[in-house]
């Protein structure tokens, strides 16, 4: 295996940046951190393209940066899919094996998922993933792997996550431009979770939530399989204009005012310390205090908690996550939000750093970069279960349950 073949590429396109993170396999199937390449998103909203040109310049310049540092052109990568268009639905489906109970074998499982799939979609609806859940064979319920196991009828729950066709194709459409081929098109929440959540918390049940610029993406596990997925129209931007109208400083200064002085929990301030700000146009700069910004933020953050706890009673998990809540992403550095969580759902609330793959270095330790991180990782385990990368969404079901099994 080239030096070129050991690499895996992720491509994590956000509001507010875009980076291409690469990592390479080793010998004993571990991933090593091998180049970061970071660029300013420009021409997306909300996980969508909105100006094409600009899209392509952010990833181009991201990717150049990388390949600078491995010293080989990257040709393909896996790409991050998130935004509002996206959705997660719970379906069910069966075959009959035969006419006898008989031994279950692995295309008969794969049958079956095929079957719980065939969900009505409409028409621009895209399947990015079929997650199997559990597999129900007679009168046996809730099991985990049914290959082997003597049976007549094998039904399993899945849980289908798709997305719009069209936004799915302009991101691809972007990369390719940039001169880059898609291995594969992921979900950021499921590639942050590879990260982010250790094992327990899979099993016992805990909710990631993916804070970026424009959007919170959501996804629940119990039982060590995904029960739901969401979008979240708020993300770190909307703090940000926020405090940019509520003292009218212009955005990069309202940004560096919450990165350093912002609190989501007025009630967590020690004191009232005066901060100065920058006013727009060429009026001179102002005194504003802590609780002023604490007063603007608290709102947004439990608007934002609030549907977060929406989501979770629509998918019906609100009460089968005692594992809690792990906040990733660049808006999970907000002072107080975790303190806030804890408040209002009466849980355990931790913000994750990305693990799983060595030699990285402090800044790509960081919240933000989990995605970028997921993915590597992603595309390490489906190489190894799999052997060719996925295509298309048999192909994703066939690499899922590979590596379930």
């Amino acid at each position: 295996m080239t030096k070129k073949e050991r690499h895996i590429v992720a491509l994590d396109i956000g509001s507010a940046k875009t980076c291409a993170l690469v990592g390479e396999l080793d010998e004993l199937g571990g991933v090593r951190f091998a180049a970061l390449g970071a660029a300013e998103s420009k021409g997306w909203r909300k996980g969508q393209i909105v100006n094409l040109d600009l899209a392509v310049s952010s990833i181009r310049r991201a990717v150049e940066e990388a390949e600078a540092i491995v010293g080989v052109p990257i040709e393909s990568a896996l790409v991050g899919v998130a935004g509002v268009h996206v959705r997660g639905v719970n379906s069910r489906g069966g075959i009959t094996v035969g006419a006898r109970p008989r031994d279950i074998q692995r295309d008969d499982v794969r049958r079956a998922i095929e079957t719980a799939r065939g969900v009505q979609l409409p028409e621009d609806r895209e399947v990015l993933h079929v997650l199997p859940q559990e597999f129900f064979l007679d009168a046996q319920d809730n099991i985990r792997d049914a290959i082997g196991m003597v049976g007549q009828r094998l039904e399993a729950n899945v849980h289908i996550v798709t997305a719009s066709g069209t936004a799915t194709q302009n991101i691809v459409t972007a990369v390719n431009r940039a001169g880059v081929r898609v291995d594969d098109t992921v979900l950021e929440p499921l590639a942050s979770a590879e990260a982010c959540l250790t094992q327990d918390e899979r099993e016992l049940g805990a909710c990631l939530l993916d804070i970026g610029g424009g959007t919170t993406e959501l996804i629940a596990f119990t039982g060590g399989v995904v029960r739901h997925t969401a979008a979240i129209p708020v993300g770190g931007d909307h703090f940000t204009n926020d405090l940019a109208v509520g003292l009218r400083t212009p955005i990069d200064e309202a940004e560096k005012v919450k990165r350093q002085h912002a609190c989501a929990m007025r009630t967590m301030l020690k004191e009232d310390a005066a901060i100065e700000i920058a006013s727009v146009g060429d009026r001179p700069p102002r005194t504003v205090f802590s609780r002023m910004l604490a007063d603007i933020v608290e709102p947004r953050a439990h608007e934002l908690l609030m549907l977060v706890r929406d989501e979770l009673r629509r998918g019906g998990v609100e009460s089968a996550i005692p594992a809690g809540l792990v906040f990733t992403g660049g808006g999970a550095h907000l002072t107080g939000l975790c303190e806030l969580a804890e408040n209002i759902f009466n849980l355990p609330v931790r913000v994750a750093v990305p693990r799983g793959i060595t030699g990285m270095s402090d800044e790509v330790s960081q919240p933000e970069y989990a995605t970028a991180v997921g993915l590597v990782l992603y595309g390490a385990r489906t190489r190894r279960t799999g052997g060719a990368r996925p295509n298309g969404w048999v192909g994703k079901l066939k690499s899922m349950f590979a590596g379930a099994t």
